[in-house]
C-alpha cells in the first residue's frame, strides 16, 4: 500500500495521517495534480490518493476540491471541506494514537485562508502558519523535507518539530523570504480594476515568499492571478488564480474556470498549468472572466 499526495501542507498532514490509520511501510509519491489530470502517474491498485484528483485504479481516494467531484462508486470520502486531512481524520476517527485534533484544526485554517491580517503580516507568530510556510512544490529535491515533516509531526508536538535543525533553519529562511518577497510584490503586482495581477515571468527562478501578503498589499483588489513559470520547464506557464482572505467580492468559481484551462481546485483558489504557446489566448481570458466577475454560466461564452 502506498500514499500518493501533493507537496503542500495539507498533503503532508495527509501522509501523517495515513501511516498512523494504514499497515504502509512504503514512501509517499509526490505528484503535482497536473500529472494526475494527464495521467501521467502510474497508479497502483493498492493506492491511497490523497488532495489529488480521482484514478479508476487506486484503493482509497480522499479530496476536498470543487473540480475534483466524481458521479460514480469509490472506496474513502469526498466532500467540499477545508482541508484533504480533515476528512481522512474524520474516516479514521478511532485509528489514532496520538491526539491529532490541533493539527487539523490549523491544516483546516491554513488550507481554507482563513487568517487574519496579522497572521498574514506576522506568520512567525504562528508556529503552524510558519511551518506550513517551509513546505512548497517549487523544489521537488525538497521531497526529503516533506518526508522528515511526516515523520516528525507523527512523533512530536508542534515546538518540538520547530526545534528540529532543519525545519528551524528552513523557518528562518522563509522569515528572510518574506521580508523580500514583499517588495518583489510590489515592484511585479499591478491592478486591473479589482485584480491584482502578479507577473514572475520575468525572474530565472520564481520568487518564493507568503502567498497570503498580496491580499494585504492591494487590498482594493477582489482576486489575485500569479503567473510563472514551472521552474524545471520553460515551457510550462503556470497561472495561480485566488480570492482575496481581506475583500471578499470575488462572485468567480476559480476551480470550474481553471478547469476549462488545464487546471482546476477550489470555489476560491486553483491553478492551472499549460505550455507557453498558449499564454496569448488562455490570460487574456482568464483576466477577461475575473473582470465580469459573474456566475460560472458566463464563463462559455467567453472561452
Amino acid at each position: 500500500m502506498r500514499i500518493v499526495t501533493r507537496p503542500d501542507f495539507d498533503g503532508v498532514v495527509c501522509a501523517v495521517l495515513l501511516f498512523e490509520a494504514e499497515n504502509i511501510d512504503v514512501p509517499v509519491k509526490w505528484v503535482e495534480p497536473n500529472e494526475m489530470q494527464g495521467g501521467l502517474v502510474d497508479i497502483q491498485q493498492d493506492d491511497i490518493i490523497a488532495n489529488l484528483p480521482y484514478d479508476d485504479r487506486c484503493a482509497l481516494w480522499f479530496d476536498h476540491h470543487y473540480t475534483n467531484k466524481i458521479n460514480k462508486t469509490f472506496k474513502g470520502a469526498f466532500k467540499i471541506a477545508p482541508s484533504a486531512a480533515g476528512i481522512i481524520f474524520d474516516y479514521y476517527s478511532e485509528n489514532f494514537r496520538r491526539d491529532y485534533s490541533e493539527l487539523i484544526k490549523e491544516t483546516d485554517k491554513i488550507d481554507a485562508a482563513d487568517l487574519s491580517l496579522d497572521e498574514v503580516l506576522h506568520p512567525e507568530n504562528y508556529p503552524y502558519l510558519l511551518l506550513s510556510m517551509t513546505v512548497s512544490d517549487h523544489n521537488k529535491a525538497d521531497e526529503f523535507y516533506w518526508n522528515r515533516l511526516i515523520d516528525l509531526l507523527r512523533k512530536y508536538e508542534i515546538e518540538e518539530v520547530l526545534e528540529d535543525s532543519e525545519v528551524k533553519q528552513r523557518c528562518l529562511t522563509i522569515i528572510q523570504q518574506n521580508m523580500e518577497y514583499r517588495e518583489i510584490l510590489k515592484e511585479n503586482t499591478k491592478l486591473k480594476a479589482h485584480i491584482s495581477i502578479t507577473d514572475f515571468r520575468s525572474f530565472n527562478k520564481t520568487p518564493i515568499g507568503n502567498r497570503f501578503l498580496v491580499y494585504s498589499l492591494f487590498p482594493e483588489s477582489v482576486v489575485n492571478i500569479k503567473i510563472r513559470y514551472d521552474n524545471e520547464d520553460r515551457e510550462k506557464l503556470i497561472v495561480s488564480v485566488g480570492h482575496s482572505i481581506f475583500n471578499r467580492n470575488c462572485n468567480v468559481n476559480v476551480g470550474l474556470m481553471l478547469s476549462r484551462f488545464n487546471g482546476g481546485g477550489h470555489g476560491g483558489a486553483g491553478a492551472c498549468t499549460f505550455h507557453v504557446s498558449k499564454a496569448d489566448d488562455y490570460i487574456p481570458k482568464i483576466i477577461e472572466i475575473l473582470l465580469r466577475n459573474e456566475p460560472q454560466e458566463d464563463y462559455v461564452e467567453i472561452i
